[in-house]
């Protein structure tokens, strides 16, 4: 489980609201693995990384718009950078969920939380 800790703001209310959302999206992974009552995840798995790839293009957009008005001067390669996070999620084998459904959730996870940290705290702060 990942929380939203201050030093993630990056200044801009609707910028860290939105990041905040993604942060429940991680989260909502970490329930799925965590539940015992849950004897295929697979339905969750799919709906989840449907919901991130939509909530992630719209956060995107938002943010490459005020980047633009802004005239911040990374924003190419800031863009690419969007573009590749949903690019892997759009990629993502379905058929390879099936087989080990905790291990897959638990590196869907990981993959959120350490790119989300990481954006934030190195590209995103710079704007």
């Amino acid at each position: 489980m990942i929380k939203w800790k201050d030093e993630y703001s990056v200044g801009v209310e609707k910028i860290d609201e939105q990041h905040k959302h993604l942060f429940e999206i991680a989260n909502k992974v970490h329930e799925v693995l965590n539940n015992d009552f849950y004897t295929d995840k697979y339905d969750k798995i799919v709906e989840i990384l449907k919901e991130l790839e939509d909530y992630t293009v719209f956060h995107f957009n938002d943010e490459e718009e005020y980047m633009k008005q802004i005239g911040y001067k990374k924003f190419f390669t800031h863009k690419i950078e969007h573009e590749e996070f949903v690019q892997k999620i759009k990629n993502v084998d379905l058929g390879k969920i099936d087989c080990n459904q905790d291990k897959y959730l638990l590196e869907i996870m990981n993959f959120i939380v350490n790119w989300l940290v990481n954006h934030i705290l190195q590209k995103d702060k710079l704007y």
